[in-house]
């Protein structure tokens, strides 16, 4: 991914890690990958409170970047603390599909936003940029287009915007049954890590070859 000099300006320490995963064979749903949710379910509910996770450190980051991007965290959450919410909200997480159920509960276990995307879908390699005032953007269960602003971070192919970074994608590049190659970008921000963003990035590649390759 080419991330623009203004982004590292601005956001120094920020970083990516990305990747394509497949063949894939996606399903509905996986008896396994069921379980596994059953289990992080459970380990989430030991680890935090809904009081205390606006303070974990590592979505403190998460928090403060939406801030600086003109986004208000308090009411679009980040993506791994609206799951961590629900779970704690004795809420059930999205069921979507193999793919999507199993990258999503990757960024539950390492409260990291991951994207995807639809790897045939995509235009070449992506990049990272400020959007520029007044650009369209259509993302997943959205009713119609947004109007970006300049502050706001966005991933475009060499076509399109494909995200809003790190918690909108784009609908056209969207995760479905026929997908067959998964582009992962696992979201790191000023003050998180590098090695942990790897981390999140590999866990999900895990998932993905274990619970949605129909090898099982």
């Amino acid at each position: 991914m080419k991330i623009h000099k203004e982004i590292l300006a601005a956001f120094p320490g920020l970083s990516v890690a990305e990747g394509d995963v497949g063949p894939l064979s996606i399903q509905e749903k996986s008896p396994p990958l069921e379980a596994l949710r059953d289990e992080i379910v459970r380990s989430v509910r030991e680890q935090y409170t809904l009081e205390q996770v606006k303070d974990e450190p590592l979505f403190r980051a998460y928090r403060d970047f939406f801030w600086r991007v003109g986004v208000d965290p308090t009411k679009t959450r980040p993506a791994s603390e609206a799951l961590v919410r629900r779970i704690l909200a004795g809420k059930m997480l999205p069921t979507i599909n193999t793919a999507v159920d199993a990258y999503n509960l990757a960024s539950v276990r390492t409260g990291i936003p991951i994207a995807a995307f639809d790897a045939d879908t995509l235009g070449g390699d992506l990049s990272m940029r400020f959007a520029e005032e007044g650009e369209e953007f259509l993302g997943i269960g959205m009713a119609a287009p947004v109007i970006l602003h300049k502050n706001q971070v966005i991933l475009t192919d060499e076509d399109e915007i494909v995200a809003v970074y790190p918690y909108r994608d784009s609908d056209a590049t969207k995760i479905t049954l026929a997908t067959k190659m998964v582009h992962i970008v696992a979201c790191g921000v000023p003050k998180v890590e590098r090695e942990k963003v790897h981390s999140a990035y590999e866990l999900a590649v895990a998932y993905l070859q274990e619970y949605a390759s129909g090898i099982r």
